[in-house]
């Protein structure tokens, strides 16, 4: 950029409308410059911020101000894609002038580099701050004698339809204006300059928009049904949010389980309304206390509700990017953050001293360690809500387990760790830093000098001993696949029904270019500062995971594979465009039989309908018939397990024993058969579905109402005719013989109305349809031969074994994928 800027036409944009205010209650007046932006610019601002201006008003402050006298120059902007572009022209002109060290200041930069702006400058130098609007109300720096405004800020707003959070830019309030304004005017005169026109300020709101009215309501309003108001609808708010806004998170409520069809709380509802976290966070933190992961969860909830660790060093610095790949989990973002503080922890208890490396070890991956103390803290946090809802048995003190001598070391811990923040309350105010003006930094900010405490790290030793970091530890640690898939299980069940599915076309598409539908937001793409961002290849069906299936038999455009996965996602965040963060991967048919709120099916189950917007197609009916089976009985357990959980901690309970004994058994039970059924091999197509497709996709009502007695899926459940997709509801959720089927799909494939079927049990031949298939097989029960014939094959079960539907023995085998190989070349 050219240092060469006519000075005098740029004081003429100032001459219109310059005033001199005494903003009331400060010391030093505030003189206020607006300046009309010219056309042209105007038109450059609409695609990128032009930093002209900036950079004008920088030389203007050179011409008019002698280096001799102090003053720093707070540059607002609304993001940081714009700090960029003017921090970048803001150093081209400050390396030909040697008067300026420039700073950028915004929320992703590491603790060291947001205190930079707090340092002083060389004699002769000024700082020039770039900054979003957290220097507007949340920092206060000293020696601000000239703010500019740009008049712009992005905020976060809510769309309640697509369940998705916006960072758009918008114009300021004029309290903000004047908020930014009072910068300048602290410890001595200041100047404000505001790069819009009086007339564009009076036309700005007076005050910014109510933060009620652009966040999800959800928290909120199970709160208020929980208070026993009868309807959040008609409550008096005092800045009322949109009323698509309630509706929405209304319907949000239900979807969760938190809500009856009569917006009533359920079971879960109460309890969730006694832990004040995120809806999304409560269901993880409850679910987990069903099983023995309470200790993962709570870190992997912990490290979901604070900013992420992850700076923009790890992702732009070479070195700092090839750390962090040992901490980077295939699995997906949540189990990367978990990595992540387990090795933190781990460094932690490496270090025997009151000192740690974990700060170092911090800084060379690029992570930003206090946001791991933030962890810490709000995991205790959550832990003490789980124990004072009963969920969770209260610990021993932390000394209580300890031997002699143990107690006697920490005792001398302890003693110096309180020495050492003494020292550190005590020590003399640190020298003056002084920032480098040819590298922008301060001298000496990485290194530790001789003798430096770091206090955070003393602050952590003193509440936690080393037995308690070594649980941490432990407790941070997916140990064996059982426990992963345990693990992403509970963190899906909170965060249901946020689910994406790769667009068809990924595969010949670059990795900026992978997109996603989710069910009410389509075309959404990756975040880039995620795992499958960087690396989507992982989601994609590989060559040899496609089964080539004959078409007399299976018609279908969409690949078949038994590998077809879903992304589970925390959130939607729009900036230039949605992306899907903090990301998970989960088998596809698997996830969406055990969370889906309904699952509609033809006669012979061949085709399931999750949700009405994503379809499962299988080549083998009987074992999609066996797999939804599966899925309904674990559902039950599910549900019956949590109402154990949550019925024991009633104080008004008297058998507390039994129910404790009952729930223990149904946790085994699911503990070890969820792994199982989520590593189920079946081959299906799976894709999204179009409103053109629901059209045509259900029977209607009055259409295959025959009622089904007895019900194979659920016993307590009286079947009912669907009063609008039609077919009959045999569970809350499975609607049968609903969902209309198309010869065009199924070429020369019998629909399995009525075929001749071998029973395993007792060998009877019959001619049957699916749903009578169930009834048999619920009331002819396996003789006690093959009863210890499947248990000794239980026991025997190696431990790769999967799960495997074979279509000519109709039964289900548990084989190693080398096994299963040799059992279809028998068959060939």
């Amino acid at each position: 950029m050219s240092a060469t800027i006519n000075i005098e036409l740029f004081q003429d944009y100032f001459s219109e409308a310059v005033t001199i205010i005494q903003v009331p209650g400060r010391l030093y007046p505030i003189k206020l410059q607006y300046m009309p932006v010219s056309t042209e610019e105007k038109l450059s601002k609409s695609e990128r911020l032009n930093p002209a201006p900036y950079v004008r008003i920088m030389q203007l402050i050179d011409e008019k101000y002698p280096r001799n006298e102090k003053g720093d120059l707070l540059i607002f902007l609304s993001g940081m894609s714009e700090i960029s572009s003017v921090v970048e022209a803001a150093k081209c002109y400050s390396q030909k002038t040697q008067g300026w060290i420039v700073l950028p200041l915004h929320s992703t930069l590491s603790l060291v580099d947001q205190d930079k702006v707090f340092d002083y400058p060389p004699e002769g130098v000024r700082k020039c701050i770039v900054s979003t609007n957290i220097a507007e109300t949340s920092v206060t720096i000293d020696g601000i004698r000239f703010v500019v405004d740009s008049g712009k800020v992005k905020e976060m707003s809510y769309d309640p339809v697509c369940k998705m959070q916006k960072l758009k830019e918008f114009w300021i309030s004029q309290a903000s204006a004047e908020q930014r304004k009072g910068r300048a005017g602290r410890t001595g005169p200041g100047v404000c300059y505001r790069l819009f026109s009086e007339e564009e300020y009076a036309k700005m709101d007076q005050y910014s928009t109510p933060e009620i009215q652009r966040v999800p309501l959800d928290s909120l309003l199970l709160q208020m049904v929980a208070m026993g108001l009868p309807d959040a609808r008609k409550f008096p708010f005092i800045e009322p949010p949109p009323p698509e806004s309630i509706e929405n998170s209304i319907l949000s409520l239900k979807e969760q389980g938190a809500l009856t069809e009569n917006e009533k709380l359920t079971t879960i509802g109460h309890m969730l309304s006694r832990l004040p976290v995120d809806i999304s966070l409560g269901k993880m933190l409850i679910m987990g206390s069903l099983f023995h992961q309470v200790e993962p969860v709570l870190s992997m909830a912990s490290a979901l509700s604070v900013q992420t660790p992850f700076t923009n060093r790890s992702y732009r610095n070479f070195d700092c990017e090839a750390a962090c790949k040992e901490l980077q989990s295939d699995h997906g973002d949540p189990l990367t953050l978990l990595n992540a503080f387990r090795e933190w922890l781990e460094e932690k208890s490496k270090s025997s001293s009151g000192r740690s490396s974990s700060r170092q070890w911090c800084h060379r991956r690029g992570l930003e360690e206090h946001r791991f103390y933030e962890m810490i803290k709000l995991r205790r946090q959550f832990k003490d809500l789980l124990q004072d809802s009963g969920l969770l048995q209260s610990e021993a003190l932390p000394n209580e387990n300890m031997t002699s001598a143990e107690r006697s070391f920490r005792h001398g811990e302890v003693k110096l760790l309180r020495s050492m923040r003494q020292s550190y309350k005590e020590a003399r105010p640190r020298k003056k830093r002084v920032l480098k003006l040819d590298a922008w930094e301060v001298e000496g900010a990485e290194v530790e000098e001789p003798g430096d405490i770091d206090i955070k790290d003393v602050e952590f030793r003193l509440s936690n001993n080393s037995l308690q970091v070594q649980n941490l530890l432990s407790g941070s640690t997916a140990c064996s696949y059982k426990d992963l898939m345990m693990l992403k299980l509970i963190l899906c069940s909170g965060l249901y029904p946020q689910l994406a599915i790769a667009d068809e076309f990924n595969y010949c598409k670059s990795v900026s270019e992978q997109l996603f539908h989710t069910v009410s937001k389509p075309y959404v793409s990756l975040h880039p500062m995620g795992y499958f961002g960087n690396h989507p290849q992982i989601l994609q069906l590989q060559e040899s995971d496609i089964e080539v299936i004959q078409k007399r038999r299976f018609n279908s455009k969409s690949p078949v594979s038994s590998k077809h996965q879903l992304l589970c996602y925390l959130s939607l965040l729009e900036t230039t465009k949605p992306f899907l963060v903090t990301t998970m991967r989960m088998p596809a048919a698997q996830t969406l039989l055990l969370f889906s709120q309904s699952i509609d099916t033809n006669c012979d189950f061949s085709k399931l309908v999750c949700d009405s917007w994503l379809q499962l197609e299988f080549l083998l009916p009987d074992a999609a018939m066996l797999l939804l089976l599966k899925a309904a009985l674990l559902r039950n357990k599910w549900e019956q397990l949590l109402n154990l959980r949550l019925e024991a901690t009633s104080p008004s309970v008297n058998n507390k024993e039994k129910l404790s004994a009952a729930a223990k058994k149904l946790e085994q039970e699911l503990s070890s058969d969820l792994p199982q059924f989520m590593h189920t091999e079946i081959v299906y197509t799976l894709r999204r579905l179009l409103p053109a497709d629901l059209k045509v996709m259900y029977v209607g009502p009055g259409e295959n109402e025959d009622l089904i007695t007895p019900n194979p899926f659920s016993s307590d459940w009286e079947c009912t005719p669907h009063p609008k997709k039609g077919g009959v509801r045999v569970t809350p959720y499975i609607t049968f013989n609903c969902v209309n089927v198309f010869r065009s799909h199924l070429d020369g494939y019998d629909d399995g109305s009525e075929n001749e079927w071998n029973c395993p049990h007792c060998g009877l031949d019959m001619n049957l349809d699916s749903i009578q298939k169930l009834q048999h097989m619920e009331t002819c029960k396996p003789s006690q031969n093959e009863q210890g014939a499947d248990e000794e094959e239980t026991v025997t079960r190696k431990p790769n074994s999967l799960a495997y539907q074979c279509a000519q023995c109709d039964r289900t085998l548990y084989l190693t994928p080398t096994e299963i190989l040799r059992h279809k070349k028998q068959h060939q």
